[in-house]
């Protein structure tokens, strides 16, 4: 009488938690095997995801710390170092565009120059010129 008086007495969501305890003790107790399977399984893939999450954490804690550093540079009033990589690579680029660009031009101008040799130029002042 005395345990029934408190569990009267409690709130609404107390019991209703007392209940949904009751019942996962009783699957769990029912599933037996296959609840240590779904654990086996449940723990290999949180395992997988809090690898791929601590990536993401480090990429994340990588980027905060670059871009904390930065902010503490322009406080301190230092210029950006500049991005010489990025320069060196236009730098080349360019450098093998130019080549690219040359060689072609070099092997256009010394092509099969007898066609040229065979346009026949008119002199306009002359008034005995062959094209008149």
């Amino acid at each position: 009488m005395f345990g029934t008086n408190l569990l009267d007495r409690r709130s609404k969501p107390e019991r209703i938690a007392d209940q949904a305890w009751e019942h996962l003790l009783s699957a769990v107790s029912y599933a037996g095997d296959s609840v240590r399977d779904t654990a086996r399984s449940a723990r290999q893939n949180s395992s997988d995801l809090a690898d791929g999450a601590g990536d993401l954490v480090g990429s994340a804690a990588e980027e905060a710390r670059r871009r904390a550093s930065l902010a503490f540079d322009a406080l301190a009033g230092r210029q950006p170092a500049l991005p010489w990589t990025l320069l060196i690579g236009a730098a080349l680029v360019g450098a093998a565009v130019g080549w690219a660009v040359g060689s072609a031009a070099r092997a256009a101008g010394s092509r099969d120059d007898s066609a040229v040799d065979d346009v026949e130029f008119v002199d306009v002042d002359r008034p005995n010129s062959p094209a008149i």
